[in-house]
């Protein structure tokens, strides 16, 4: 081509988290944002002619007057509003065609297709290229298939594209892609196919070489291969970098793998331990994580000192109310350093969806409420409302100013000085934040406690 072709690869955002000409996003948090790795890595894979800009709404606003010749829309399914509403200003008014990528499109490819010109369902990287071609050849396809990205070989990502200072002070890069589990709520295995791949160690290596002293590794589970994760880590160790990633709890079933990963500069870890109770577990098909072992594996990751943090969810069919008050005590017993706990969000492409949406538990179509933070099915033991309710408390409680101090002060005793005021301590206060501009600190009757004690169901 004589000219360039510009390709707008924009990240849609929800109304808490958006910026426009007018407002600020109430939920922003510049700790929170930091994954814009996938579109970068599709910024890598179009052909040299193309000239991609990547505009991420939670940065910067739309100029719906670009001179882009064609746009792409890479959303989840809690931004797919806001998605829909953007393509159909690009094709209505300034005749743009707009093609769409990322999970809600790979699960929900007939839906999307009622508001774009084209649908990529899967990784995007192997397409593009031909999506590109066929629309400079006038012949674009509705549907495209992508088969899974090869990571060998896989493309540096210019990181230039993106205005550094408006995303958290840490390097992101990734060295593994899915996750081998078939957890029934999760949209990760459901995208991936329950596969798991990785990178040749030697270049994540050398892509590292480049890269800060402060990362983060975008992986969903990076120690699925442990023998991978040990090599990894071990050619890691002269590097001297200082990381964080997310992880199952059985990282603390190997010594030597977690020996390495502290060794490597492993600082913090997210861990999904999801429920209390065994019953949700097991229906979640989550068969490893064990309740009774939670207290360990946060002894033996702060002995190491890595700071943890633990994903909870509310709301499955073995939690009654009294699972808030339960779920606070034992994460204060288990001196987790910060949670993000969530209400259980059946997602569509999951088993889980499938299910509730069978029994006619699923009751809300809104997709712009499927942020974790809303009911929209129907519980079992509880009612909706105070499904809400103990969430939000729950939240109340654990990002009180009172609980952040304690906790920052006790952190103090097991992990590095750097890592309280360079990690967990923003954490926390960008969690308490965050909720605070959602509106999710609310006043609570302080009988709260009393008026749903803990259910012996999900007594450990």
């Amino acid at each position: 081509m004589s000219q360039p072709l510009k390709f707008l690869l924009i990240k849609p955002a929800t109304p808490d988290w958006r910026v426009s000409n007018e407002s600020v996003g109430a939920g922003r948090t510049q700790m929170f944002r930091y994954s814009m790795l996938s579109c970068l890595y599709v910024a890598a894979a179009t052909p040299a002619f193309v000239q991609t800009r990547i505009l991420d709404e939670e940065v910067e606003p739309i100029d719906y007057d670009t001179p882009a010749d064609l746009v792409g829309l890479s959303f989840m399914t809690c931004s797919a509003p806001r998605a829909y509403q953007i393509a159909s200003r690009f094709r209505r008014e300034k005749h743009k065609t707009v093609i769409a990528g990322g999970y809600h499109p790979t699960f929900m490819p007939e839906e999307v297709l009622q508001h774009v010109d084209a649908v990529c369902v899967g990784e995007a990287e192997t397409i593009v290229p031909r999506i590109i071609e066929d629309f400079l050849a006038g012949s674009l396809k509705t549907i495209y298939r992508a088969r899974p990205a090869p990571l060998a070989g896989l493309p540096v990502p210019d990181r230039s594209l993106l205005r550094k200072v408006a995303y958290a002070p840490i390097d992101t890069v990734q060295a593994t892609r899915g996750c081998p589990y078939s957890c029934s709520f999760c949209s990760i295995s459901a995208f991936y196919q329950c596969a798991f791949r990785v990178r040749p160690v030697d270049e994540v290596i050398e892509e590292l070489k480049t890269l800060g002293s402060r990362l983060l590794f975008m992986d969903d589970n990076l120690t699925s291969d442990v023998g991978y994760a040990k090599e990894l880590f071990r050619r890691m160790i002269p590097l001297r970098k200082r990381w964080i990633s997310q992880a199952s709890v059985q990282i603390a079933a190997d010594a030597e793998l977690l020996s390495l990963a502290a060794r490597s500069g492993c600082r913090g870890l997210f861990i999904g331990f999801e429920s209390l109770s065994d019953d949700n577990l097991r229906r979640w098909r989550k068969n490893f994580n064990r309740s009774r072992d939670y207290l360990r594996i946060v002894e033996k990751l702060h002995s190491h000192g890595i700071g943890v943090c633990v994903g909870m969810v509310f709301g499955y069919d073995w939690d009654s109310a009294g699972v808030f008050p339960f779920t606070l005590d034992f994460l204060e017993l288990a001196r987790v350093d910060a949670v993000q706990a969530t209400i259980l969000t059946p997602f569509p492409g999951t088993e889980l969806f499938r299910e509730m949406n069978r029994t006619g538990r699923v009751i809300e179509r809104d997709w712009e409420k499927y942020d974790f933070s809303h009911v929209i099915f129907e519980p079992r033991q509880m009612s909706r409302q105070m499904l809400q309710d103990g969430h939000d408390w729950f939240l109340s409680q654990f990002y009180s100013r009172k609980a952040i101090a304690r906790r920052l002060l006790r952190q103090l005793g097991y992990l590095c000085p750097s890592t309280v005021l360079g990690a967990t301590a923003p954490l926390n206060l960008s969690y308490r934040r965050r909720l605070r501009g959602v509106g999710t600190l609310r006043a609570f009757n302080a009988n709260f406690r009393e008026s749903h004690p803990p259910a012996v169901e999900v007594a450990l």
